[in-house]
Formats: C-alpha cells, structure tokens, sequence
C-alpha cells in the first residue's frame, strides 16, 4: 500500500519567506576594497558614493551603479601621425597618468573619461607637433608633456579626473629621415672627433712651448747665478790675495827694519838678478853679457837707497824736544 505525501502549503510559503529574506540579505551587504568606490542608485537615481568599508543597501531598490578605482591609472595612447612644421611625418605615442577625485562626476560627467582623455591627448599632441620643427621635437620633449598635461587636466575637471603627467615614449620619424638624420650626426661626431684632435694637439704644443720656455728661464737663472758666484768668488779671491800681499809686504817691511834686514834684502836682490839674467841667456842662442859688469852693484845700491827712503819715511825722526 503506497502512502501519499501531504506537502503542506504553508511550509512551502514559509520556505519561500526565508530563501526570499537570505538573499536579500545577501544582495544588500556590499564590502568596498579600499581605494575603491561605488555610486549608488536608488530607484535609478543618484543616492551616494561608498567608500572603504562595510555597507546596508535596500534590496530591489538600491543598486551599484558604477565603480570607480581612486588609484592612479597609466593609460596607454597609442601611436598616432603628426605633421611637424617642416612637414615631415612622425609616429608619436605616449603614456597618460591620471586619477578619479571625483567619483560621482566620473560616473556622469562623461561617458568614458579614459577615452575621452586619451583623444584629448592625442589632438593636443598634433597640435603642438605641428608648432615644432622636426629637430627641435627631441629636443621639447619636457615643453610638449607638460602642454599636454595642462590640455588634459583643463578639460578633465568636469569629469572628477586629474592629469598628473604625461611622458612621450617614442618619437618615430620615416625611414628616410631617419638615414638622414644618422648621417648628420655621424658626420658630427667626426667632426667632434677632428676638432678634440687638434685640440689636444694645440694643447700639446702649447705646453711644450711653455716647458722649452721655463726650461731656458730655469737655464738662465742658473747660468746668471753661476755667474754671481764666480764674480763673487773671484772678488773675495783677489781680496783675499790683497789682505795676504798686504799682509807680506808689511811683514817684509818689518823684518828689513830689524837688524841685518837690509843686507838680507841687498842678498836677496842680487840673487834675483842672477836668476833672471840666467833664464835670459837661456832663451836665446848668442850669449848675452852686461857691457858694465858694475851694474849688479849698481842695482843693488840702488835698490838699497830706495828701502832706506821707505823706512825712513815709515819712521820719520823725532824732533828734538825744546
């Protein structure tokens, strides 16, 4: 005998009631990360920004409508043509980095605020390439980010974004510009290279000239000192050989005033004029003889009469006392 089974009709409503109530309870908690937030709609209207937390909402009435991160974002602008003002076609591409400050505008300022951005900042990159000379483009790189950032964030505000910086990744001109441009610069770093060669060859023969001539300064410094010395050497030389003579002759002159000097100097004087008249006749082949042998005693008279005169005058008589 098979038993039927009475479902009764009030437990399914009661099971129905408590499904019902676990997931609404479930769909109202929402848990914010943090740097994150949510707008909330209330019957399709804006109610409320969540922030980082735990959060109530009312089931079937309240809804996320959006969610927005407040980290800043690197968004990539791909590459695009620009026409530079001496009309030569580059590729250039870049990366924006910006941030949501304002979560509702984000959500219904505009549309798509990443897009918008990155066309905004694609017409802002032609219209300042097409200001620039093709050379002067790797050199304004600093010039074009920061038009570019001004451009984008003054257009940003009513959305709740902010521009902090854009960079330029790449700036790709035609192959054949590129070829040119090589060349160029290969031909000036050749002519960097020629101008530090002789430069330093300048240098070089500059300090050569500059050694020779402190060496020829140092030379006749040296050889003006040695002169010096020598002078000094030869004066104090003939000084002191003076002293000495003076020093001889008085001695000489003292010993001829003490007894028997004079015959001394009559001996002496007679021995010199035999050596001298000797060393005559040797130097000649004929024979040379005084016609008046006398002369010896002449001379020696003579010379006799003059010491007496100078010891005389050295000591000169005493007068006579009255």
């Amino acid at each position: 005998m098979v038993m039927a089974t009475v479902i009764n009709p009030y437990t399914v409503i009661l099971l129905l009631i408590i499904a019902f109530s676990l997931i609404a309870v479930l769909t109202s908690i929402r848990i914010v990360p943090q740097k994150t937030a949510f707008i909330i709609e209330r019957l399709g209207k804006y109610r409320a920004t969540l922030e980082a937390g735990f959060h109530l909402l009312i089931p079937l009435i309240d809804r996320v409508a959006y969610r927005h991160t407040l980290k800043e974002q690197a968004i990539d602008v791909p590459p695009q043509a620009c026409i530079t003002k001496d009309n030569i076609a580059v590729e250039v591409d870049g990366i924006l980095y910006m941030m949501v400050v304002d979560p509702q505008r984000a959500s219904y300022g505009i549309n798509n605020y990443q897009f918008a951005a990155v066309q905004l900042a694609q017409t802002t990159m032609r219209s300042v390439m097409g200001k620039l000379d093709l050379d002067r483009t790797f050199e304004e790189r600093e010039t074009i980010n920061s038009v570019i950032v001004d451009a984008v964030d003054k257009a940003s505000d009513p959305w709740g974004v902010k521009v902090t910086r854009y960079e330029v990744k790449n700036i790709m001109p035609p192959p054949s510009i590129k070829d040119a441009m090589e060349k160029q610069m290969r031909a000036e770093r050749e002519k960097r290279a020629e101008i530090a060669v002789s430069e330093g060859d300048r240098q070089a023969r500059i300090n050569r000239a500059e050694g020779e001539k402190r060496e020829m300064i140092a030379r006749s410094e040296g050889e003006k000192q040695r002169r010096i010395n020598e002078a000094e050497g030869r004066a104090i030389e003939i000084e002191r050989v003076a002293q000495a003579t003076a020093l001889g002759i008085r001695q000489i002159a003292s010993a001829i005033n003490e007894k028997g000097g004079v015959d001394a100097v009559n001996l002496r004087i007679a021995e010199q004029y035999l050596q001298e008249f000797g060393k005559l006749a040797k130097t000649n082949n004929s024979v040379i003889i005084p016609s008046n042998l006398s002369d010896i005693a002449g001379m020696i008279a003579a010379a006799k009469t003059v010491i007496s005169q100078g010891s005389a005058a050295e000591n000169p008589p005493t007068p006579p006392r009255a």
